[in-house]
């Protein structure tokens, strides 16, 4: 048993709570649990309680056993000064206050937790089935669920916006920087995306905007500081990039990455970093201030055509330099920029609009995730094969959540659909 099961009966009151008293006899009446503290101190804070017809409030502390109380070294702790009950499975020795050595009124719960409870929770914590819950999951009620996901998506969002949040700070919060580097990020995918943020780092936005106007200066500056035009090229196109980089290189004094960090292997050529290269060289020469235009795009067909870039035509006959291949287009499809609204766009938006206080900006990030197809999966399709199927991004990303961040970690004791399984 873990001590956040008894967390778990303290807060919903899921035991025996007829004829309480303390392990010494004093009568005892819950009046109000407290507030459950999930940072450091007592587990819950400001609970109030009568024992043996005295009003206390007071915080909380809750351990399997009551030698955990010293082996914590709570003692020691001032914060654990205005404990009034010390809640246990099993009180194995008193615990006494520092102050005055009285002991501290203790509550144990062995014998009073519910046969069901008990047996529902073992089967909670020992499943090995996909999600924990699984055989239970049909009796959850869906607002239940529903409300759970809205705050998991909530949540995702957040917990994205951390690195959003470092960038914002290595930029003196510069908005415009911050979204080009996490965007040059994103385009690198998983496997690239760390060669592709430093390539933004090296080739700053006002770089960029001094040759705004001359697409192949652009291309050759961003393939340049990739250290991909080394050559020595056979084609007329990187042979060109090259003169023009060696020339800018010399002019700003650049020092390009070394060509060994981008990342070929087991990728699909659509996704070769020299492919996805050339579309962002495509959105730079279209316009550097990209979270401007974001900002600007009215809705998702205008953020959209935003993304939708058309790469210079040598790359319709080439995934890389100096090799021919059957003639496509390299367009960034319209798949490709739903994942940057998902995992770069919507984020940023919501992150905007929290730092700014500008609740629209908030909603348009979610509305963004409403209006996008949903996400293919293994995960989505595991939902799928439990009855519970995604109609757009907005509940990919919540279920994506509640899954790697909950299920996967077996937290069912702070999720709202584990709790409605033990409150059944």
């Amino acid at each position: 048993m873990r001590e956040s099961f008894l967390h778990f009966l303290w807060r919903w009151r899921r035991f025996d709570a007829q004829n309480l008293c303390t392990t010494t006899g004093h009568s005892l009446e819950i009046l109000h649990p407290g507030e459950w503290n999930t940072h450091a101190g007592p587990d819950f804070f400001n609970a109030r309680l009568r024992i043996a017809g005295t009003l206390w409030a007071g915080n909380v502390e809750i351990h399997l056993r009551s030698s955990e109380w010293m082996a914590h070294r709570h003692s020691d702790d001032p914060s654990y000064d205005n404990v009034v009950l010390h809640v246990v499975l099993e009180e194995d020795q008193p615990v006494l206050r520092s102050s005055g050595g009285e002991p501290i009124p203790c509550l144990e719960l062995k014998g009073r937790i519910p046969p069901r409870v008990l047996e529902t929770y073992q089967r909670l914590e020992h499943e090995r089935a996909w999600i924990p819950c699984q055989g239970f999951l049909p009796a959850v009620p869906e607002i239940i669920r529903l409300n759970w996901l809205d705050r998991l998506l909530v949540e995702r969002l957040e917990q994205k916006t951390g690195i959003i949040a470092e960038m914002l700070a290595t930029t003196e919060n510069h908005w415009e920087t911050a979204f080009y580097r996490l965007l040059a990020r994103s385009f690198g995918l998983k496997v690239n995306a760390e060669p592709f943020e430093a390539l933004a780092r090296s080739l700053p936005l006002l770089l960029l905007a001094k040759h705004k106007n001359n697409p192949k200066q652009i291309e050759a500056l961003i393939f340049g500081q990739a250290g991909l035009l080394e050559g020595p090229f056979s084609d007329d196109y990187p042979g060109e990039l090259a003169a023009e980089y060696r020339f800018l290189q010399h002019k700003y004094k650049l020092t390009p990455l070394a060509s060994g960090q981008w990342k070929f292997l087991r990728l699909r050529p659509a996704n070769f970093p020299t492919v996805r290269l050339a579309q962002f060289c495509a959105l730079v020469n279209q316009s550097v201030h990209l979270f401007s235009g974001v900002l600007e795009a009215r809705n998702l067909r205008e953020l959209e055509n935003l993304f939708e870039v058309q790469p210079h035509a040598y790359w319709s006959t080439h995934f890389q330099f100096d090799k021919p291949s059957v003639k496509r287009a390299k367009t960034a499809g319209r798949d490709f920029v739903h994942l940057l609204i998902v995992n770069t766009i919507a984020p940023f938006l919501f992150h905007y609009g929290k730092t700014k206080m500008l609740e629209t900006c908030q909603k348009r990030a979610l509305s963004l995730l409403e209006e996008i197809p949903a996400e293919s999966n293994t995960i989505i399709d595991g939902w799928a094969e439990l009855g519970i199927r995604a109609g757009n991004a907005y509940h990919t990303q919540s279920l994506i959540q509640l899954k790697t961040r909950w299920c996967d970690a077996k937290r069912c004791l702070e999720c709202a659909v584990g709790n409605a399984v033990l409150k059944q």
